[in-house]
């Protein structure tokens, strides 16, 4: 997700689906999903748009922002780690033209940017969750099974009223 529109429109296609922040249903887009972890997670916008980005990821057992890895220089990522290892708090998960990046607490490694991407300082490059669950890396999380649910109560909605 982008949490900004990089060049959406209404004539994309037959019917624009945007995701988060950034967007204006009836505007851009036909309908926005709202992304925020809230009461409104999932819902369609028909008019109007999602809620502001709040720069901050969602709290996981007291962690915000230290559970996001974040690359502290440009370059490319060598990981020292796989997905769904066990991390101890300061083992080394990846370096970054000898930077090591180094776990912050316990936890599960949940994502990691792909070797191939270039990166720049600050560019989220990781997941740390402390919940310590492996199977969560291999499976849907609730909130993209609440965000896809609103992207196919809008496609269903849009059948509907196109058949009437």
């Amino acid at each position: 997700m982008a949490k900004k529109n990089t060049g959406t429109s209404l004539s994309d296609a037959p019917l624009v689906i945007a995701l988060g922040p950034g967007f204006t249903a009836k505007l851009d887009c036909h309908a926005v999903i709202e992304t925020n972890r809230s009461h409104w997670l999932g819902r369609v916008i028909y008019e109007g748009t999602a809620q502001p980005d709040t720069r901050k990821p969602g709290a996981v057992k007291g962690h915000v922002a230290d559970r996001v890895l974040r690359a502290p220089v440009a370059g490319h990522v060598t990981p020292a780690a796989k997905l769904g290892d066990f991390i101890k708090q300061d083992q080394i998960i990846a370096t970054i033209a000898d930077q090591a990046i180094r776990a912050p607490f316990d936890g599960v490694l949940r994502g990691l940017i792909h070797p191939d991407v270039a990166v720049t300082p600050g560019f989220k490059i990781g997941d740390l969750d402390p919940r310590g669950v492996r199977e969560h890396c291999f499976s849907i999380s609730e909130k993209s099974l609440a965000v896809a649910g609103g992207v196919l109560e809008a496609i269903l909605a849009d059948e509907v009223s196109r058949d009437q």
